[in-house]
């Protein structure tokens, strides 16, 4: 086992992943950049480094700093969390190339599956179901060509895009040109890749990720799903596991397919495989997060397994202690993300020090965070400050505990969407698991 890492992240991530080492032993180095000098991750971890200005570009996103502090620190791993350089994979090859461990997939597995065009043709070979679409467009007239065969409405999606960006919509042959010359412009400028390519639009969806497992010695697990439909914007608000929409054979043959899928990618470590289900209950693969993913507490609630130290176990090459048959789901947990932003304010972000604060508490309630009293929240990263997770013998049980969490939550100081989040619990869309991914937008 690892006996120091680093931990190459801030925020909520980087304090759960510090108290995952804590219970096994293994010393910290936390690194920060110059406005998170008072974080709580780094009076939490065992030594610290700043390594650079507030700006993510020169201090969270230099791999240099980070890797000079892993270096001077004598840490033998980094984990990066999630976010910034967690699905990076020059960062894990430079990792691999200092002799360093990377708690996260190969880089030549995360070089795969960020490739999203490869990816699709390497789970299309494995016989996992794939969203109808083209192979990568040489050009606009391509672009027509395949459109007639797929028919609209459709996406353009970029081969290399990520949080939104290269992804065009398009709803008639009069919008394509337009879109593609757009999409493609905007992923060159963005990640340096102008390559795309189409897939029939599905809608209504809901969005169901699988969590997989893999170690060194070739054992891949799938731990169950979870549901993140509730979306703004393409990002999730609202997580649980398992799906109301799942049912029993359905959660079988998914997960007979995310482990053919993992196999496929030759996958070690922690990653989700994420898939669209259609109303007439067909799912088909959209992409494949190769790393930890925020609503990872749900899936832990369920199953009772800490994911963060079996990432942490099979980077350093422990093999699974237990096998597909010893995988059940337990009750229903639910995720509230609470982000510091004002929902009536066309979800402006917000910052500043938080004057009071009282942690929700009870039985099976969690408050991932690394917020205190009289801290300063900074304007320059991320908007979301805390996930409260809930867990409950039954799907109704676990909504009223999270009713009931959220209306005991106290953040004084900022603005946040805690209570959006009140509302979203009430609504008879969300209490009969009817949501869509469209269901927000549908709402404002």
């Amino acid at each position: 086992m690892f006996a120091k890492i680093l931990i190459a992240n801030r925020g909520e991530i980087a304090v759960r992943i510090i108290r995952a080492c804590k219970e096994m032993g293994i010393s910290t180095v936390a690194v920060y950049s110059e406005a998170d000098r008072d974080a709580l991750h780094v009076s939490l971890a065992d030594e610290s480094y700043c390594i650079g200005p507030a700006a993510v570009q020169k201090s969270y996103l230099n791999m240099g700093s980070i890797l000079s502090a892993a270096i001077l620190s004598k840490a033998e791993a980094i984990h990066p969390g999630y976010g910034l350089l967690s699905e990076n994979p020059k960062f894990a090859s430079l990792c691999e190339q200092c002799h360093l461990g990377f708690i996260g997939a190969p880089s030549a597995v995360i070089q795969k599956m960020g490739d999203k065009d490869e990816a699709r043709r390497t789970m299309k070979a494995a016989g996992v179901p794939v969203i109808p679409g083209s192979d990568i467009l040489a050009d606009v007239d391509a672009a027509k060509v395949a459109a007639r065969k797929i028919g609209f409405p459709l996406l353009i999606k970029a081969r290399a895009g990520g949080g939104g960006r290269g992804i065009r919509l398009v709803n008639s042959e009069d919008e394509l040109e337009n879109a593609f010359l757009s999409a493609s412009s905007e992923a060159e400028s963005a990640f340096g890749d102008g390559a795309c390519y189409m897939e029939k639009y599905l809608f209504p969806v809901k969005h169901i990720e699988m969590q997989v497992l893999a170690d060194q010695q070739g054992n891949v697990v799938c731990l169950g799903e979870r549901e993140c439909s509730m979306q703004r914007k393409k990002q999730k608000l609202i997580e649980e596991s398992p799906s109301p929409a799942v049912s029993e054979e359905m959660r079988r043959q998914m997960i007979e397919v995310s482990t053919k899928a993992a196999k496929a990618a030759n996958y070690v470590g922690l990653g989700t495989i994420e898939f669209l289900l259609t109303q007439d209950h067909q799912f088909y693969f959209m992409e494949m997060n190769t790393r930890l993913q925020v609503e990872h507490p749900v899936t832990e609630m369920v199953t009772g397994i800490d994911l963060v130290k079996w990432q942490i176990r099979v980077a350093a090459g422990a093999p699974l202690d237990f096998s597909q048959e010893d995988i059940t789901l337990g009750g229903h947990a639910i995720e509230c993300r609470i982000n510091a932003e004002d929902p009536d304010n066309g979800f402006r972000p917000s910052c500043g020090r938080v004057t009071l604060l009282h942690v929700p508490g009870g039985p099976w309630v969690r408050f991932d965070t690394a917020l205190y009293q009289d801290y300063f929240i900074p304007p320059y990263y991320d908007s979301m400050i805390a996930k409260l997770i809930v867990h409950a013998k039954t799907r109704a049980e676990a909504i009223r505990k999270m009713q009931a969490a959220l209306c005991e939550m106290v953040v004084e100081g900022i603005d946040h969407n805690g209570s959006l989040q009140i509302d979203l619990m009430n609504e008879p869309a969300f209490i009969d698991g009817s949501y869509t991914t469209s269901f927000l937008e549908n709402r404002e």
